[in-house]
């Protein structure tokens, strides 16, 4: 199966946010791979130094149960030990040591979404910002045609309260 065939959105469907970055499941990540989980585990195993833990972490039980509970089905079976979860650098590193070209395809559709999600959230939080300026201005719009309203008021009041002048000069 070729990898422009898996449309972006199943992959960034399987990419989770846990510990502050956006990882990916061993076992999702050996589908994808067209690989079994234990290989990549195996893997992982004999190349130990190429994984760093911001590269891949094992979940602890907490967020393990948090994450099952998102699935409204679960499709997780017996699991026997806790998943690793794989970071960005992480997915790249893995290619590297599965070396299939299966694994190398689909890390760069992975690497490639992960970008693209990256790029959104850029966009997202610039257009945030432009819209927090446009607000503050907005504010001291309201502010300013506020003091406006406050002079005319007072100097409508100062017509109102006259007394009439006396009139200065030859009769």
């Amino acid at each position: 199966m070729e990898n422009s065939i898996i449309p972006n959105e199943v992959i960034s469907d399987k990419i989770y946010f846990i510990r502050n970055q956006k990882v990916m499941l061993d076992k999702d990540l050996a589908g994808l791979f067209d690989v079994e989980t234990k290989r990549i585990n195996e893997q992982v195993r004999r190349n130990s130094l190429k994984f760093p833990e911001h590269f891949m972490f094992q979940l602890n039980e907490n967020e393990y149960e948090i994450l099952k509970s998102q699935f409204a089905t679960s499709s997780w079976g017996g699991t026997r030990k806790l998943p690793y979860v794989f970071t960005e650098h992480g997915i790249l590193q893995l290619s590297n040591v599965l070396k299939s070209e299966r694994a190398t395809q689909m890390s760069i559709k992975i690497i490639e979404v992960f970008i693209e999600m990256r790029e959104y959230l850029i966009q997202n939080l610039s257009l945030r910002n432009e819209i927090e300026e446009i607000r503050k201005k907005l504010n001291n719009h309201d502010k300013n045609i506020e003091l406006v309203f406050n002079y005319l008021d007072e100097l409508m009041e100062k017509q109102e309260n006259t007394e009439p002048r006396k009139k200065i000069g030859y009769k």
